[in-house]
């Protein structure tokens, strides 16, 4: 870590001052210094040097967000390609993405110092300039309107969609707007991409899974009617009439620090769980970390004697 350039990304709102105070005070101690952009200015104080964004991305050695999933995807977005080690602290709410609480963050940077990690590779979406993580989102302009969009893959027409909205989304983002419209929960092992129509009423009526290699194209068939994209739930961009967007899934675009990938697994499925997957009771009990079910035991044993 000597010598490092440490990046910081941070939630606009969120308290996270604190964290940044430990990471000056860490990278101080290892001889590494901390950059964050001018947005993020007002949120990490004086001890941090402010760079400008084209600056940042060409320095940073390393990347650490402070805040929600939205605020490390955006981390994510900028190092895209770079091999940038990007550690998420989750100052925010679920925190799919996130292994490391803020309680957690010293000993986290310790373990980073010193090399105490393993990188997961995650891929993303390439959608002309764009970059998603976790899904693009085709909409109407119109509020209440639907869609008709086209789906062309490896340059042959695999017919139309209309209705509510259409989700391209990544094995990571399978689990959010994809899962809760029904479409299907992809293994993080897998190098595939979902389209699942939202509220079809004709066209294809289900989602459809494609590979790592394959060439899809949305095309807006309308001759007077505009469609909006969503990247990532970023603010919208025009589909305008007649125009297309071609996606394709980029492999292995960002590194994400994990220290310990059962426990983030574990993490993970207690959130997912908490989304209305199909668990019985006994399959519940078995995301309770095992102390607190001896714990319990002890306690139920006691109570019956």
């Amino acid at each position: 870590m000597k010598h490092f350039t440490l990046g910081l990304v941070v939630h606009p709102d969120r308290p996270v001052l604190d964290s940044v105070r430990l990471v000056v005070r860490h990278a101080r101690r290892i001889g590494a210094a901390v950059v964050a952009r001018p947005c993020d200015a007002a949120q990490v104080g004086p001890e941090v040097e402010i760079v400008t964004p084209e600056e940042f991305v060409e320095r940073v050695d390393g990347v650490i967000s402070l805040g929600g999933d939205g605020t490390m995807l955006g981390a994510m977005r900028m190092v895209v390609g770079r091999q940038v080690p990007v550690l998420g602290v989750n100052h925010g709410h679920l925190g799919f993405l996130i292994e490391v609480t803020p309680s957690e963050l010293e000993p986290a940077l310790d373990r980073l110092a010193e090399g105490h990690y393993t990188l997961e590779p995650h891929s993303c979406l390439e959608a002309d300039d764009h970059t998603a993580f976790n899904d693009i989102v085709v909409t109407a302009a119109e509020p209440l309107a639907s869609l008709t969009l086209d789906l062309e893959v490896n340059g042959l027409s695999h017919g139309y969609y209309r209705g509510d909205a259409v989700i391209v989304c990544t094995a990571t983002g399978s689990t959010a707007y994809n899962h809760a419209a029904g479409g299907p929960i992809i293994s993080p092992s897998t190098e595939a991409v979902a389209l699942t129509p939202v509220a079809p009423m004709s066209g294809i009526s289900r989602s459809v899974i494609l590979g790592k290699d394959d060439h899809i194209l949305l095309r807006n068939p309308s001759d007077d009617m505009t469609l909006l994209f969503s990247v990532d739930g970023t603010p919208a961009r025009p589909l305008r009439p007649g125009t297309e967007l071609p996606v394709r899934l980029r492999t292995d675009a960002v590194d994400v620090v994990r220290f310990d990938a059962d426990m983030h697994a574990q993490r993970k499925r207690v959130k997912l769980s908490l989304l209305d997957l199909p668990l019985r009771p006994d399959q519940l009990v078995e995301l309770i970390p095992q102390p607190l079910r001896e714990q319990a035991e002890r306690l139920r044993q006691t109570m019956t004697r």
